[in-house]
């Protein structure tokens, strides 16, 4: 009987045995990643996606979080849409992932942050962080803000005090043509220019203001007339993607004189399309760039092109590594994968990245960061090592504004779970 007794209690420990080993045996965090893979923007999801890999990589071969849990990417195709995104965003839902990473396009982030919200009302049991790189649109962290929302680049109207400082220091600039895509960022973009040139430099003329149709112009020569008809010396646009690329090659094959201020000049494609037409006119505002120099930054560059030899581009989204160290900042200080409790302590995470220290604002969860505004210049040179996309042409930084004072007043209320 005791040898009965003592089968039985062993066929009972051996499997609350496995079953216990099977509990701490954390699986991998999911990243819901949502971006056009397909359309127009494609180049521009699947070069995000290619930087994504690369830090996700980095952060698992150095253990990953709480021990040894490693991140897994889940991409999905947004399509550049609001309606395809959302569908995207269902899936991951029903996935129950916890984490969302998404930054090409405003329109998409503003659709992404409501359901996002609304998701996590009714669902608390399965809420969803929202990791933002890139959709920069001033009203997702102010009016729209909500606390499970984090972005991870500088607003629209925080590069354009950058860019319109700059503007302003130089008497050159007397007439200013404003040109870009007709929805929320767009619409951002062209009343900060129109709002702060007028308080910097009054006597500034805006002699062109254009907003255009979202990735449907092919061809933006009708465009370019108009701006050579104005006699603008200097345009201002937030295009990206194709859009951009096709406004600057229409502008070098037409011998357009103007200097243009981007803030995503630098992103895929865009060099390529502008060639040598973009050395000492083209400018952009970005939260770092190649040429910033340094250690750690020139291994970031080296690291990327040597994962992607075949890509023929560069890293532009610091902004996605920031979101990925961060993370890993909250998820090993709060010693959990729960969303509300990695949320919590993600609006006081701060660590020390290649530009310096970085840090989330709790009152509107915005990232504080160092801006570049810089000058595509012939690359070799001592400040301009590295060029981009292979063209014999890289950012050459003008001038550095320190994180801290490119903060900007917030209209964000946001209730705390």
């Amino acid at each position: 009987m005791k040898i009965l007794n003592k089968f039985f209690i062993s066929a009972i420990i051996l499997p609350l045995t496995l079953i216990s080993g099977c509990v701490q045996k954390q699986e991998s965090i999911k990243l819901g990643f949502i971006d056009p893979l397909s359309g127009p923007f494609a180049n521009i999801g699947e070069h995000v996606l290619r930087e994504l890999e690369l830090f996700v990589e980095q952060i698992n071969d150095r253990g990953g979080v709480l021990g040894g849990v490693q991140f897994e990417i889940v991409p999905l195709d947004g399509k550049g849409n609001p309606q395809e995104s959302l569908i995207a965003f269902r899936q991951l839902a029903d996935q129950k992932i916890k984490f969302l990473i998404q930054g090409n396009s405003s329109a998409v982030a503003g659709a992404l942050n409501e359901a996002v919200a609304k998701h996590n009302e009714r669902n608390p049991e399965s809420a969803m962080v929202y990791l933002n790189y890139g959709a920069v649109d001033p009203p997702l962290t102010n009016e729209r803000c909500n606390f499970w929302h984090f972005r991870f680049d500088a607003d629209a109207n925080m590069k354009m005090q950058a860019i319109t400082t700059m503007m302003a220091a130089d008497i050159s600039v007397k007439k200013v043509y404003l040109i870009n895509q007709d929805y929320s960022f767009g619409h951002a973009i062209s009343d900060a220019s129109k709002l702060m040139l007028g308080k910097k430099r009054p006597d500034i003329q805006i002699v062109g203001d254009d907003l255009h149709p979202l990735g449907k112009i092919k061809d933006f020569a009708p465009y370019i007339s108009k701006i050579r008809a104005s006699g603008a010396d200097s345009v201002i646009t937030g295009n990206w993607g194709t859009d951009l690329a096709l406004l600057v090659k229409a502008a070098s094959e037409a011998g357009l004189d103007v200097s243009f201020y981007t803030q995503y000049a630098g992103i895929v494609g865009g060099l390529s399309a502008m060639g040598e037409a973009a050395e000492d006119r083209v400018k952009q505002v970005t939260m770092w760039h190649v040429n910033v120099g340094g250690k750690a930054s020139d291994a970031l560059v080296t690291a990327y092109r040597n994962k992607f030899p075949k890509a023929n581009d560069d890293l532009f989204f610091l902004s996605l590594k920031h979101a990925l160290e961060l993370l890993v900042v909250a998820i090993n200080d709060s010693k959990s994968t729960d969303p509300l409790t990695v949320a919590k302590a993600l609006e006081n995470a701060r660590y020390q990245g290649v530009t310096g220290e970085v840090w989330i604002r709790p009152d509107n969860h915005q990232l504080m960061q160092p801006l570049y505004v810089s000058t595509f210049k012939k690359s070799g040179g001592e400040r301009v090592k590295f060029d981009v996309e292979r063209m014999g042409i890289g950012p050459m930084t003008d001038f550095l504004i320190p994180a801290e004072d490119t903060a900007l007043p917030t209209t964000c209320t946001f209730d705390r779970p």
